[in-house]
């Protein structure tokens, strides 16, 4: 134990008492390691043996059965001597070694000798924790155990593990402790210019264990949030990184995994049929807006490329289902990110130029002594990189990511961490009368976005079981699109026909208590207060065809509060068996409605590599402030939505996991949700689960249902060996009932998605330093639905009129994708230098997008858009 956690008196007494503990402790371990042992036979094994020790002497022996065969004979004759001498020849030939640590014998592998070679070399370190309650564990064994020979160490008082100077490449690290489930980090990427440095977490057995024999369970997937049972996985950077289609965005990546779609020309994910607006983004443990450039211009909930960069994003959760009770506001889904900590032992620098922008990175220490560290990104796109795949547009965008990091040695961790999006987005008529044809044709635009969130975070240890975290954070967004247009060709005049502003200022106050009562049960509880600050003006012309002036529908200003709070416990009745129990409840001031919503999840290992999940829980969400104060021509100034209640869902999911190997496991997923208060309008077929349009300018009940049930399977096998391969399959069905109270496909019931994705991994050079990457993604999904347009009105308003009659009853063809990427790294001593290509939608699909209004020869016509998405991208590491 570390005696800088013991807090020294001045008085005299106290000094001799603490000095007279360190003294006898001093003393015990002395004498424990004089104690005489005899032990003798042929034909012994090492297990014996250790048992032997144990049965002799107060020493536990630890060891990994994966990692050393327990089961070899030897043979053994000692009698009266220490222990140094028997377990040195207990161990000769094996390949490992010991380390004393109090009363605990640690087996670990031999060091190899690293001064030998000129191969490019870097260092793996980071640190053991408590699953349930972030504490530190010392002395865990931790070897990186696919290395040739394997490499070994402990964890010190702290709980701190390093490896030095190991040699570029993969690895995966497997911990083990005694009294935990041994955990197992695969896939580690170790470059010369990069120091990898990870958090590892063990969870306790609940029963105590007579020998430290238990065989780790891979999974690599496993949520960070140790709150959640199942309805979840982990996404890892460097998944991010690798896999075809990711295009270093965590919601393009998350399309890769069963029940999660996309389009080629959005990041927009629709989580088993749902909207993309029911998906909710977190940063550090606070709600934040969607963090992707263009974020709703094109579809809400999508963008077009992500503000986030892999360069200093840390491991995330994403939700598809039946989440833990912290998280709320959300449908369909979460996505929980996290910013990692800088580097606080050397500055690390990253340059990259690519078609979608120039990136620069950097970390490094603020001040060595007190373990403080900075990270950044800064990213910018000018008009002439987005020249190779844009027409008549004048698009930029920029985004800055950071945190800072400070630890203390008596107050806790403080840290300030942001995210900022700045977007522009500006097109111009064409000059060319002879080729307008459609009255965006004659239309001049320019659209504003920008976005941010921000904030503080406390952590404080009350004890090694106990914590608080807190966060005082703000988030912005301001959208300000407008839109005129010429009213013929012998006109100079332009009509304004879109011309809105929205601003949004959230103040938010966050903090949980999470305490770890016993082996068997943690609890996490906390509060969240949000203050809403609005400034809402939205004007729109009814008909842009027949140049109709704008009309007033939405206007809103003021403010509001969100009142949350939540408990969840983890029971863990048997190591086999677990349950998370939580509640959830909200408080919406501005219409003061409220919620309460039950979470329950069953965790079943009822074999050592099969597992069973049952989970059942009760979402809401409330909508965009916007559609609270829209005004109807009808209607008049009255704000005809402000009463809207919260839309809810009630989710069931069954998960089936099997290790099928090492590195290859698969996943059976059923589910079935059933959403109810779902704002509608009335007498018609609209609903809020089929809307993808930035405004909204109808009245709207709570009296609209849906329903998405379907089964996910994945088939994944882990990269090893220098490839990997993920199959995902589902099929399922996603209906809706509008005010109109009839049953209808939703306009994302596909009905079907299948992805093949994989990749392999070569490394080569003189000494093993240089790698090549391809990675590829096919995808087959079903058509959008769409709904069928009434062409003799279209043609008499000069626009586009739907047949709402016949709502969603169409569906365009099934889309056939294939995403590819390639990549070649060299690593030099100091220096790392990766070249890049990426291609999203390499087949060219066609989306079908739907129809306009040919002014020039007055007949509808449909809209085909080809997403061919190319980056070629350098990077340079230092």
């Amino acid at each position: 134990m570390s005696l800088s956690k013991f807090k020294f008196r001045q008085n005299s007494s106290g000094y001799k008492i603490i000095c007279l503990i360190i003294f006898l402790s001093i003393s015990i371990h002395s004498n424990a390691q004089n104690e005489k042992f005899t032990i003798s036979g042929r034909g012994i094994t090492i297990k014996q043996v250790f048992e032997q020790i144990e049965a002799q002497s107060k020493y536990t022996v630890a060891y990994s059965k994966a990692q050393i065969d327990v089961s070899k004979k030897i043979t053994i004759k000692v009698q009266k001597v220490n222990l140094k001498e028997v377990l040195e020849q207990t161990l000769k030939d094996t390949g490992f070694t010991y380390k004393i640590n109090g009363l605990h014998i640690i087996i670990v592998p031999m060091p190899t000798n690293t001064s030998q070679g000129s191969t490019p070399r870097q260092t793996i370190k980071g640190v053991v924790k408590d699953a349930a309650s972030g504490s530190s564990i010392p002395y865990a064994t931790v070897v990186l155990s696919n290395a040739n020979p394997q490499i070994g160490t402990t964890s010190d008082s702290l709980g701190r593990f390093r490896f030095n100077n190991i040699p570029i490449g993969r690895y995966d690290i497997q911990v083990s402790y005694l009294g935990y489930e041994p955990a197992v980090m695969k896939e580690i990427l170790l470059t010369s210019t990069k120091e990898v440095n990870c958090d590892i977490a063990l969870v306790e057995n609940s029963q105590k264990l007579d020998e430290v024999v238990v065989r780790a369970r891979i999974n690599k997937e496993r949520p960070l949030n140790a709150m959640a049972l199942t309805g979840g996985r982990m996404i890892s950077v460097e998944e991010a990184n690798r896999f075809a289609g990711g295009l270093d965005d965590p919601a393009r990546l998350a399309t890769s995994f069963a029940g999660v779609a996309g389009t080629p020309g959005t990041n927009a994910i629709a989580v088993r049929g749902n909207s993309p607006q029911f998906l909710q983004w977190k940063m550090e443990g606070i709600e934040i807006p969607n963090p992707t450039h263009f974020a709703d211009v094109a579809g809400v909930g999508g963008g077009l490329f992500s503000g986030l960069s892999s360069q200093v994003m840390g491991n995330s959760d994403f939700f598809n289902g039946a989440f833990p009770a912290e998280y709320n506001n959300a449908l369909s889904g979460v996505f929980d990110m996290s910013i990692r900590n800088g580097n606080n032992e050397k500055y690390e620098h990253a340059v990259q130029i690519g078609l979608l922008g120039l990136d620069f990175a950097s970390e490094g220490p603020i001040n060595r002594n007190t373990g403080s560290s900075y990270i950044f990104n800064y990213r910018y796109s000018a008009t002439g990189l987005m020249g190779a795949f844009t027409e008549n547009t004048g698009i930029s965008y920029q985004d800055l990511t950071f945190k800072l990091n400070f630890p203390t040695r008596k107050a806790g961790t403080f840290s300030v961490w942001g995210i900022g999006l700045l977007d522009m987005n500006k097109d111009d008529a064409l000059e060319n009368h002879s080729e307008w044809e459609t009255f965006a044709d004659r239309q001049k635009s320019k659209t504003t976005m920008a976005k941010g969130a921000g904030g503080i975070t406390h952590r404080y240890n009350l004890d090694k079981d106990a914590y608080f975290k807190t966060s005082l954070a703000a988030t912005y967004s301001d959208n300000r699109p407008k839109v005129e247009q010429l009213l013929g060709q012998n006109s100079s005049y332009y009509l304004p026909v879109v011309d809105m502003k929205s601003t949004n200022l959230d103040i938010v106050l966050n903090s949980y208590f999470n305490k770890k009562y016993s082996a068997r049960h943690t609890n996490r509880s906390g509060i969240t207060i949000t203050g809403l600050l609005y400034d809402l003006d939205f004007n729109l012309s009814p008909n842009f065809g027949q140049n109709l002036p704008m009309q007033k529908i939405v206007k809103g200003n003021g403010e509001a509060m969100v009142l949350s709070a939540y408990s969840n416990s983890i029971f863990k009745f048997t190591d086999e068996l677990t349950a998370s129990v939580g509640v959830n409840a909200q408080f919406f001031t501005l219409n003061s409605n409220w919620t309460v919503e039950p979470r329950l999840a069953l965790k079943w290992n009822f074999s050592p590599k099969q597992s069973i999940s049952l989970a059942y829980g009760l979402h809401s969400r409330r909508e965009k402030l916007d559609y609270y104060y829209v005004k109807t021509s009808q209607t008049g100034n009255e704000e005809v939505n402000k009463d809207l209640d919260f839309a809810k869902a009630h989710h069931f999911v069954l998960a089936y996991d099997l290790s099928i190997s090492e590195n290859t496991h698969l996943k059976i997923e059923p589910y079935y949700q059933a959403l109810f208060n779902v704002p509608v309008e009335p007498g018609t077929s609209f609903s809020i689960i089929n809307h993808d349009t930035y405004y909204l300018d109808r009245q709207l009940v709570n009296k609209g249902k849906g329903r998405n049930y379907g089964i996910d399977i994945t088939l994944e096998r882990y990269l090893n060996k220098g490839y990997y391969y993920m199959l995902t399959g589902s099929v399922f069905k996603s209906e809706y009932r509008g005010g109109d109270n009839i049953w209808r496909n939703t306009r994302l019931d596909r009905g079907y998605l299948f992805n093949a994705l994989g990749g392999k991994e070569w490394i080569w050079g003189k000494q093993r330093q240089h790698m090549f990457n391809t990675n590829i993604r096919l995808s087959y999904q079903g058509g959008d639905r769409y709904t069928p347009i009434d062409e003799a009105s279209s043609l008499t308003e000069k626009d586009i009129i739907y047949d709402e009659t016949q709502a969603f009853s169409k569906q365009f063809s099934p889309a056939f994708t294939v995403d590819l990427g390639v990549s070649y790294k060299l690593n030099k001593k100091r220096v790392s230098h990766e070249f890049g290509l990426q291609f999203l939608n390499l087949t060219g699909y066609t989306g079908q997008h739907g129809y306009q209004y040919n002014e020039q020869k007055k007949i509808i016509e449909k809209v085909d858009i080809s997403n061919i998405l190319p980056n070629l991208s350098y990077k340079i590491q230092f």
